[in-house]
């Protein structure tokens, strides 16, 4: 094997106390403070929940699966559809638009007894094409004006505001110049760790060269290399930014939307190809089923191994089984498994 590339949340960091609490604290804030719903015992939504949604593929943008999750949970609380949105000059009116729409809502508790059909819901969702296009296409547009989730983050952008406060903390106002609004505690991008240790990296960059093909923003996935001190072992690194560039780019030439990251292998073959080595033998190790996906669909320009790595305390059964139909080759649970079958491949 001459490349490797990580997808870098849930294989080279740990993120189930940053990214996955940042999606449920957004989805708490935007039921509680937005639209005025009760608090009730225990998270608004599961790890659990989280982990379905992601195994129906389409979600690997977190402000995406944010939203798909809260669409799903407003479609079984009880309140009516809301199919249209409006425009805002500010956040505060687009904050006082939604109380006041859901004043007369405001001592109803989200229903959670109708939850037990999300697996059949995420079924349709899957077969549907995954995604938030997936759960449109199941729920039409009826609950979107709930929603908003979508253009600037001081107007009309509640989702992502609300999660890039919550993740970044105190470094949110420096970078977006705007002040906090709902999270003023540290952010939780410092709650991450390490799952592959250092020892291992450097023992794998004896033998090849490796790179990051991320659905982070370059910012935040930079934040974390420069925490980690990670930038010595990667010679290229491709983020939600590039993907986002490529794009835009294709629409001017085209006039057509597309969409760049995972499931589509844009990050894995550019990744590829700025580190420079002609006709290389890859891997690519990824955690969720977008990832296997991509993996695969780059194997019609890369001799490439698909390796899905799976860390935490979710079925690991079930998640193998999703891995595996969605294109994995190998299935492994320890970066020492990792660190072998890189070995094996080079004698």
């Amino acid at each position: 094997m001459d490349v490797l590339i990580f997808d870098m949340d849930g294989v080279l960091v740990d993120v189930s106390k940053s990214y996955r609490k940042t999606i449920q604290q957004t989805i708490q804030i935007y039921l509680k403070t937005c639209m005025g719903f009760q608090r009730q015992a225990g998270d608004w939504v599961t790890d659990g929940e989280i982990s379905l949604f992601k195994s129906a593929g389409g979600f690997n943008n977190d402000w995406d699966l944010t939203s798909g999750l809260l669409l799903y949970l407003l479609s079984v609380s009880g309140i009516p559809p809301l199919p249209k949105q409006k425009r805002f000059s500010s956040i505060e009116e687009n904050l006082y638009y939604l109380k006041t729409k859901t004043s007369k809502f405001r001592q109803k508790k989200i229903i959670r007894l109708r939850r037990r059909d999300r697996r059949m819901f995420l079924e349709k969702v899957k077969r549907s094409g995954g995604g938030l296009r997936g759960i449109h296409r199941v729920l039409g547009t009826s609950w979107d004006g709930w929603v908003y989730r979508s253009g600037d983050l001081n107007k009309n952008n509640l989702i992502k505001r609300i999660f890039q406060e919550i993740y970044l903390g105190e470094k949110f106002s420096s970078h977006y110049d705007l002040p906090r609004l709902f999270y003023k505690e540290k952010g939780l991008y410092r709650q991450e760790k390490m799952l592959v240790p250092k020892k291992i990296l450097s023992t794998l960059r004896k033998k090849i060269q490796m790179g990051i093909a991320s659905g982070r923003p370059r910012f935040e996935a930079e934040l974390a290399l420069k925490r980690f001190r990670l930038f010595p072992y990667f010679k290229s690194m491709v983020t939600l930014n590039e993907c986002e560039e490529e794009e835009t780019r294709l629409f001017r030439l085209t006039g057509k939307k597309t969409r760049r990251s995972k499931p589509h292998p844009y990050s894995i073959l550019r990744a590829v190809q700025e580190i420079g080595i002609p006709r290389p033998i890859c891997g690519y190790v990824g955690d969720v089923v977008d990832d296997m996906i991509a993996a695969q669909r780059a194997k019609k320009d890369l001799n490439l191994h698909a390796i899905a790595f799976l860390h935490g305390p979710n079925n690991k059964k079930t998640v193998r089984e999703l891995m595996i139909q969605a294109g994995a080759d190998v299935v492994i649970q320890d970066p020492r498994e990792l660190f072998c079958f890189v070995f094996k491949q080079n004698y």
